[in-house]
């Protein structure tokens, strides 16, 4: 609204002292102060009221109004209620500083004045909430040149000051203001996991959230189709705007529906142009599952090379990433079994893979080719060589996967760090993600290899507890290999007999005897470091040991009852 508005509405007891040529000025707020200082709480566009209680001196008013007018300030208004009419020193720092200057009656109430303004102000900005959509559905219906997420986010952050961003499912930030700060990595991944949290529990949005005292409304943005909750929700973008929706009334928060409307557009815009990336995926990985021979597997590689790898060229190295989503609990189509009763848990897996695998900062995974196969996503993952590397000599045999890789494969350990959270929260307690990552290959001799290394290492991931879980190609060494493929049955029955009569015992007498037995196991079986690590005395940390060797009828000092109990820990 213009502060020429202001003057029009008798109720509200307001008269002009100085700054008629000011008045069209447009107000986006009120604040009321008496700080002598205001100026770090204020933005640019506010009607500022105040009771004067910081003026002592004369001299005071000087400094005062040339806080406001350095920080935009549209007008002030002077309350007279306390002190009286407005003093003349206040009147010439305002003409000083251009600075349009109301006296308030005596009889109004700051807060009739801020209602009259945020009323006014939450109208005008819903009908400029409305031009937004309707420019950016004109930009959306000339084609893809139109503008993206990014057109539409401008214009709300410069016309109506509304902070927003795009983000994915798993807090990656995939649009936002070009001019406007980026959202902290950290930080995105708490508003996914907020707003997946909420979708899982069927929450009314838009949903809210605070965070560093600043609250954000979080808006779904769907895709194409229905399809279940289960896996719209792990696929979905959000549309995060800094603002507390909660008081916005609903003609405004259907125009804002619409800005998630638009997005989806584009959204769907950027699934279509993976579904060649995909297609192409498939078709080198079903040559490779199949036993084809390696050079066919090449040449198939060298005609994919140029959609697989646009601006890379070829890749000495790849990598492959298995993931695997499964579902526990029952739907609606039927009792559930491993891919959810109906759902395929590939498809799910396939579009959360392309975003684990998104590289932190970025903004596409256009490098990256993701296909399913068998209820799996399998992801093919190009690792090019610097200018001046060496060639590798080729592998010993066709299908050992070549670890040497300096330095550029896939970390592990930390692929779901920055994911981990979101997805918990969307998978909620009836969903699991596994990974397995291969070592990298540097030919397409080693492809079938690498596949059936991922395959174990996810098989290992599913082997322990949590909801997403990864492993690698490391851990293909050591006896982890080997639990994945022990039957349930077998592994309840084995570690039953050697933990339930701790757990009971722990449960009767608080006697903490299985955290005891881990970390004895882990201090590998030395009683000084075991006893300094759970702060307790020696004699004391014996007594323990003595009563689990009572209890199971085993001798922690053999080290085949050592491994046993090391076992069932890790099958638990």
């Amino acid at each position: 609204m213009r502060l020429r508005a202001l003057l029009e509405n008798d109720a509200l007891g307001l008269r002009l002292l100085g700054g008629e040529d000011e008045l069209d000025r447009t107000v986006h707020r009120v604040m009321t102060t008496d700080l002598r200082d205001p100026s770090r709480y204020l933005s640019g566009g506010e009607l500022v009221l105040s009771g004067l209680a910081w003026r002592r001196t004369p001299e005071d008013s000087a400094p005062f109004v040339r806080n406001l007018a350095t920080a935009g300030v549209a007008g002030l208004a002077a309350g007279t209620a306390e002190l009286g009419p407005v003093p003349e020193d206040l009147v010439a720092a305002c003409a000083q500083h251009r600075m349009p200057l109301f006296e308030v009656a005596e009889s109004v109430a700051f807060e009739t004045i801020t209602e009259h303004v945020v009323r006014q102000v939450s109208t005008e900005r819903a009908g400029d909430l409305a031009a937004v959509v309707d420019r950016h559905r004109r930009l959306m219906s000339s084609g893809p040149g139109g503008g993206g997420p990014d057109v539409v986010l401008d214009l709300l952050g410069s016309d109506l000051d509304l902070p927003a961003w795009v983000l994915s499912p798993t807090g990656r930030q995939v649009a936002g203001p070009s001019d406007g700060p980026s959202l902290p990595p950290a930080l995105g991944a708490r508003l996914a996991g907020e707003h997946l949290a909420a979708v899982r529990a069927g929450r009314r949005t838009p949903h809210r959230f605070t965070a560093d005292g600043t609250t954000y409304s979080l808006f779904p943005v769907r895709g194409n189709g229905a399809g279940d909750l289960r896996e719209t929700v792990l696929s979905d973008w959000l549309l995060a705007v800094a603002a507390d929706t909660g008081d916005w009334p609903a003609e405004r928060l259907d125009l804002l529906q619409g800005v998630t409307q638009l997005i989806a557009v584009e959204r769907d815009r950027r699934d279509a142009a993976r579904t060649v990336r995909r297609r192409l995926a498939r078709e080198v990985l079903e040559l490779v599952q199949s036993g084809a021979p390696p050079a066919e597997i090449a040449a198939r590689l060298r005609v994919a090379a140029p959609v697989l790898l646009p601006g890379l060229g070829t890749a000495p190295h790849w990598q492959v990433v298995v993931a695997r989503v499964e579902w526990r609990s029952a739907t609606a189509q039927g009792e559930a079994g491993p891919d959810g009763g109906g759902l395929d848990g590939g498809v799910i897996a396939q579009s959360l893979l392309e975003e684990v695998l998104v590289e932190p900062g970025s903004e596409g995974s256009d490098h990256i080719a993701v296909a399913h196969l068998d209820g799996e996503a399998v992801a093919l993952v190009p690792l090019p060589a610097c200018a001046d590397e060496e060639p590798e000599p080729a592998a010993d045999s066709p299908d050992s996967p070549d670890s040497a890789t300096n330095g550029r494969a896939l970390d592990t350990a930390g692929l779901l760090a920055a994911v981990r959270e979101p997805m918990e929260r969307g998978l909620a307690d009836d969903g699991r993600l596994t990974l397995g990552v291969s070592a990298a290959v540097h030919s397409a001799e080693g492809l079938r290899g690498a596949l059936e290394e991922a395959r174990h290492a996810r098989r290992v991931a599913a082997a322990r507890p949590g909801a997403v879980s990864a492993a690698g190609h490391e851990e293909l060494a050591s006896h982890v290999l080997l639990l994945p493929f022990v039957p349930d049955d077998v592994r309840r029955a084995f570690t039953a007999r050697l933990l339930d009569p701790l757990r009971e015992y722990d449960t009767k007498h608080r006697a903490e005897l299985v955290p005891t037995l881990e970390a004895f196991l882990s201090a590998d079986g030395s009683w000084t470091r075991c006893a300094a690590r759970l702060h307790l005395h020696v004699n004391t940390l014996r007594y323990r040991v003595s009563r689990i060797e009572q209890l199971t009828g085993r001798d922690l000092s053999r080290l085949e009852d050592k491994l046993d109990f090391f076992l069932a820990l890790r099958m638990s």
